[in-house]
């Protein structure tokens, strides 16, 4: 059976060009937020940055269930610009440099955990523990390993010792959103997947995920597929109608990635 990609292969593969693109990529037209107007804008399906992609006065846009896809598009071509996280932005930027990222963020917003509507003891328990992680250090400790000129991409390693009393804790997430989490070989790493793990430590469980498309996520917590949802989720009225978020855990901005002039 082929292994799925890692993140940083994906992105390699985008730094190739398809035969005979050349010519037919049309120069680049934005190089402001304004200058989105009127165009067309690559997004991963059920993000915010295509919720606030589809606010774009005569925008058209384009939704990839793959973020890399959605670069692909923009390395062919078939779109503009390109509406995704800050840190995944990065990543694909750095592996294709036939690509940018515009200087001005597009948005500022923050990432929590979901969990289901009601279990509020659960909510708790997670939000207490958040608190932890980050008032001795330890959710700075696992970004570092993932973001910055020092990263090492090194994963935390859960406690041994640790009690799993509590059973499994189900998380539903997408790997395809670098540094917080992707593929390596058959294992899903980043720091998201670490953070629930350090959680699972502090709360006896055993962490169990379920990879899946974006769009699903917040549907397997509603239904009690999942237990939480974490995958650079940021609150929105509308998910506030089917599940409830913890404190936020991580501040981020929406950037435009853009063809180079």
């Amino acid at each position: 059976m082929k292994k799925p990609l890692t993140i940083a292969a994906a992105a390699s593969l985008l730094a190739v060009c398809l035969t005979g693109c050349g010519s037919s990529i049309p120069a680049n037209t934005v190089h402001s937020a304004d200058d989105l107007v009127g165009k067309k804008i690559g997004t991963q399906l059920g993000t915010t940055g295509y919720i606030f992609a589809g606010d774009i006065e005569n925008a058209t846009v384009e939704p990839y269930n793959k973020g890399a896809d959605a670069v692909q598009a923009l390395k062919q071509g078939k779109v503009d610009a390109v509406i995704i996280d800050s840190e995944p932005a990065k990543v694909f930027v750095s592996k294709n440099d036939d690509l940018t990222i515009l200087s001005d963020p597009f948005a500022v917003e923050e990432y929590s955990i979901a969990y289901k509507l009601g279990n509020d003891e659960l909510g708790k328990k997670l939000d207490e523990t958040l608190s932890e992680l980050k008032s001795d250090g330890t959710l700075d400790e696992i970004v570092s390993h993932w973001v910055g000129d020092s990263a090492d991409q090194v994963p935390y390693a859960p406690d041994a010792n640790a009690s799993r009393s509590n059973g499994k804790l189900v998380m539903a997430t997408n790997a395809e959103f670098p540094p917080y989490e992707s593929m390596d070989h058959d294992a899903v790493v980043g720091i998201d997947v670490d953070m629930m793990n350090a959680v699972c430590d502090r709360l006896g469980y055993e962490l169990q995920i379920d990879n899946m498309e974006f769009d699903s996520i917040i549907a397997a917590v509603d239904s009690g597929k999942a237990d939480v949802g974490v995958a650079g989720i940021s609150v929105t009225p509308e998910r506030e109608k089917n599940v409830s978020f913890t404190q936020g855990y991580a501040t981020t901005t929406q950037v435009i990635i853009v063809r180079k002039d």
